[in-house]
């Protein structure tokens, strides 16, 4: 044994002595460095990442060869053959072995290559050098028609901002992870909020550092995955890189000063953000404190390849607060403690065989303030004097947590097929608890912090993927065809009884009105029950409902020549609740030179009515001018819904159409894309219906409904400009231009017999056609040099018109009505242009600090406020927020 210690010994020793420094460069086909490419010594772990000019060394044997590997660019292996220096050139395209590109499941698209547009964005650079640190602030000036507005006082809205492509729907765009169907929130939006009526996906829930880019297909892709596809597909792809550990400290607060012209029209005294009018009694010149602190770790797992990829992400940010009037004095940006772990993994078992799993936790715990509810003495009896005896605005705290679990099995048979068997589960629980609140009805008794229940979706989606890729039928051939198999569950769950429940003046709570009377105050009006607010879910509330659907698809794509390619999908679907529907795509792509390239498409679409748009309830108060409203929203099946006669819920229907070009010379690229979405069927939240011979015995004032209310169609342009050059000898300068365009249009109301105006109105559209801003145009400029690098995004919005609450307050019924409504009544947001700037610099080469400002300039919506609106001025939702400037810095390291 000892000798055969030695021989190895010996051999190892021959190995380090045959090893050598090799040493290069790295740049893409313009001449460009590329900082950040992977290069590892093929069969072994040894691998290094080139700096920040693209240089790279490597300890390697003379005879090995080196694989370089880089996000949108082809994969390259070079044979060292005693080479001790190299010149590498990467060309533009996708590695077939780790790239799931959307919109073509063909492996050899690239992003310029595609029929259907396609946005591929470097996420981690854009997160380590801007500030934005959640994915939702990175997509919003990084791809064309993606909007995301925060909200405020807009219940569960507040903790998970919905997000929206090419002004359709939060509900209306699918998210896939690694290629993988994503569970959707349980939150439904209600109130006065972008996507009312829908659930969408959270973004926020996947930390930002665990991304290796997304992918954003901004196209109808019903055919290819499924319901939720109408405006098109974000595929997230998680990191998977191996050269150790990463990560970041990220500091920031946002600018309290907002400048002069914040008066309120009526005359009323504003709540200012400095001295004793703020809500928590502090002048303050920063608030909205943010730490994130994100680590991330990739090592190989075999010598044949193989890895296993950990993130780790804590995120805290407190409160904003910005003026609000006396009945919303604690308006601004909710906060947030949260904490995110994911894993991304793959373990080749044979050459033709990997089994791959990824998956994680997202817990956050948030906090957003409620509209403010006067003191007793003040004419308010919601306050319990003794309690709140100068009133008090509620906090609508809540804990979600989201879970996620994906494994699967690729392999290749020996005929040149790939299959993927995968199944995924996914689950999002919501759960709120009101704080520095009370229940009226209870008195001196009621508690002030209150359990208010929640809601929950699960889904689990099985799936069998077959594709093959045919050289020698014309130019190519891709087939692809699978099976799909999914299971939803939607549930609410009741809080504790003072959340909900109305007591007597025995502070016993009412359970039998023939016997019992409400608790009354000492003008002898009755006390309002549950917790101030947000009322909790009853256990009249409590839903557990689910569905099951199969899908079945077929997508190929011809190269009839080299310049001229077809490309057609087909989708069979069937859900156990509302049947089936078939669906179809046409696309094309057309070479006129090497460097210009036309392409079109047109798909019809469909999307199923949620299990949250089905079933959910509940009784809320609704603000209307500093007034609470009791309210109902009716679950779709209940008795309520047919009394005033809307119908079930069936699926929405689309179709998409689609026809742009593509070009490229040198360091510029070009797309631009015009398209129109009809939607018909397009589900909504309706106004508030009155008629009290069916509301009186449910103590509420007015109650709304989910209904296939309207029919939509949506035009628009997107435009994606991009310029890379060489400044002197060692400076780079990337510039792009991305911009949309983008007309909703009502073409029906579908009322049936009921009154246009309560059951879609003026005041519900506004807040739909909001959702689709007429442009947004964002200027991103990028240089560097050595060490140091600089970027800057001016972003141009465009002018936003809302309704105001004066048509909830005295809702009109006839077109004279709401034509003299109109003038008084709308709010409009001028244009405006936000700046973010940041300066980085390499300290070593394993640290670097970034410091910057996003919205430099301090840009607010134009100031709106009047006595009759509980979102104008800055508290309404615009496209570039409500809080004013965010200072940052931001250290990177790696090790």
């Amino acid at each position: 044994m000892k000798h055969i210690y030695i021989i190895m010994l010996t051999l190892f020793s021959i190995n380090l002595s045959l090893a050598q420094n090799v040493t290069g460069v790295i740049s893409d086909a313009s001449g460009m460095p590329l900082a950040g490419v992977n290069i590892l010594e093929k069969g072994t772990t040894n691998g290094v990442v080139s700096d920040f000019e693209g240089n790279f060394s490597i300890k390697a044997s003379g005879n090995a060869t080196l694989v370089f590997s880089y996000v949108g660019y082809n994969t390259k292996e070079v044979a060292v053959n005693n080479q001790t220096k190299l010149k590498i050139i990467l060309e533009e395209g996708v590695s077939l072995s780790e790239v799931l590109l959307v919109g073509s499941r063909s492996p050899k698209r690239t992003a310029t290559d595609t029929a259907v547009p396609v946005d591929i964005l470097d996420v981690a650079g854009i997160a380590s050098t801007t500030g934005k640190v959640e994915v939702n602030e990175i997509l919003q000036y990084a791809a064309p028609s993606f909007n995301a507005s925060k909200q405020s006082g807009s219940d569960g809205a507040d903790h998970i901002v919905p997000a929206s492509l090419r002004g359709l729907g939060p509900d209306q765009t699918l998210v896939l992870i690694n290629g993988k169907r994503r569970h959707q929130s349980s939150l439904v939006n209600i109130f006065g909020t972008r996507g009312r009526g829908n659930s969408g996906t959270d973004l926020n829930a996947i930390p930002s550092n665990a991304i290796k880019r997304i992918e954003v297909l901004r196209d109808g892709a019903s055919a290819q995955y499924g319901s939720d596809a109408i405006a098109g597909v974000i595929n997230i792809v998680l990191k998977d890189n191996t050269d150790g550990f990463t990560g970041g400290v990220t500091y920031g607060a946002y600018s309290t000063a907002i400048g002069d012209g914040w008066e309120d029209a009526t005359g009323e005294t504003l709540y200012n953000v400095e001295g004793k009018n703020r809500l928590d009694g502090k002048n303050k010149r920063f608030d909205g404190e943010t730490v994130k602190i994100d680590a991330n770790y990739g090592v190989a797992l075999t010598d044949k390849g193989g890895y296993i990829n950990f993130t780790t992400e804590f995120l805290t940010r407190e409160n904003t607060l910005r003026p609000g009037f006396s009945w919303r004095k604690g308006y601004g940006s909710a906060g947030v403690d949260g904490f995110n772990f994911m894993i991304n993994t793959s373990v080749p078992v044979t050459d033709n065989t990997e089994v791959y799993a990824f998956g994680g936790r997202n817990y956050r715990d948030t906090n957003a303030n409620a509209f403010s509810r006067d003191s007793f003495s003040d004419g308010d009896n919601r306050s319990v004097p003794s309690l709140y005896p100068n009133g008090f605005t509620p906090r609508i705290t809540s804990n979600i947590t989201d879970v996620s679990v994906s494994a699967g099995v690729r392999h290749k048979m020996d005929d040149g097929w790939n299959v993927d068997f995968n199944n995924t589960y996914g689950k999002n629980n919501f759960h709120y608890y009101i704080k520095g609140s009370n229940n009226a009805s209870m008195k001196d008794a009621s508690p002030t912090d209150f359990d208010a229940g929640g809601h929950y979706l699960s889904q689990n989606t099985t799936g069998l993927d077959f594709n093959k890729y045919l050289d020698d039928v014309a130019a190519g051939l891709s087939l692809a065809f699978g099976f799909e198999y999914r299971t939803e569950n939607f549930g609410i769950f009741s809080g504790e009884a003072p959340s909900y429940g109305l007591y007597d003046n025995n502070c016993v709570l009412l359970t039998n009105p023939a016997t019992q009377t409400v608790a009354t105050d000492s003008n002898g009006d009755d006390l309002p029950g549950g917790s101030q607010g947000f009322p909790g879910y009853s256990p009249a509330n409590e839903v557990d409902r689910g569905r099951t659907n199969y899908g079945i698809y077929f997508d190929t794509e011809l190269n009839i020549s080299e310049s001229f390619m077809l490309a057609a999908a087909v989708r069979y679907e069937n859900y156990s609740d509302f049947g089936s529907t078939i669906n179809g795509k046409l696309a094309t792509r057309l070479k006129i030179t090497d460097d210009l390239s036309l392409r079109g498409s047109i798909s019809s679409g469909f999307r199923a009515p949620s299990l949250a748009q089905l079933y959910y309830n509940l009784i809320f108060n609704n603000i209307v001018a500093g007034t609470s409203v009791p309210s109902l929203l009716s679950a779709n099946n209940s008795t309520v819904t047919k009394a005033f006669g809307i119908g079930q819920l069936n699926e929405e229907k689309a179709f998409n159409a689609s026809i742009g070009f593509t070009y490229k010379t040198g360091g510029f690229t070009a797309t631009i894309d015009a398209y129109s979405i009809s939607v018909d069927d397009r589900i909504i939240l309706t106004d508030n219906f009155t008629d009290q011979a069916i509301l009186g015995p449910l103590n509420v004032d007015a109650a709304q409904f989910f209904a296939n209310g309207v029919d939509t169609r949506t035009t628009g342009v997107d435009i994606v400009l991009g310029y890379d050059t060489n400044i002197g000898t060692d400076g780079k300068l990337k510039v792009a231009l991305i911009g949309n365009t983008n007309n909703l249009k009502i073409k029906r109301i579908n009322n049936g017999n009921l009154n246009e105006f309560t059951f879609f109105g003026p005041f519900s559209q506004a807040y739909l056609k909001a959702a689709a801003p007429d442009y947004k145009f964002g200027l991103n400029l990028g240089y560097s040099i050595s060490k140091f690098d600089a970027n800057m995004t001016l972003t141009q919005f465009s002018d936003v018109t809302l309704q105001d609450f004066q048509w909830v307050d005295t809702p009109a019924t006839t077109q004279a009505e709401a034509d003299a409504l109109f003038p008084v009544a709308t709010d409009v947001y001028k244009a405006s242009m936000v700046v973010d700037l940041s300066l980085g610099y390499m300290i070593t080469e394993k640290v670097k600090f970034s410091l910057g400002a996003n919205n430099l300039f301090n840009k607010y919506p134009t100031p709106q406020f009047d006595g009759w609106t509980d979102q104008g001025g800055l508290a309404d939702s615009v496209q570039m927020g409500s809080d004013g400037t965010y200072v940052f810095g931001r250290l990177n390291f790696s090790l």
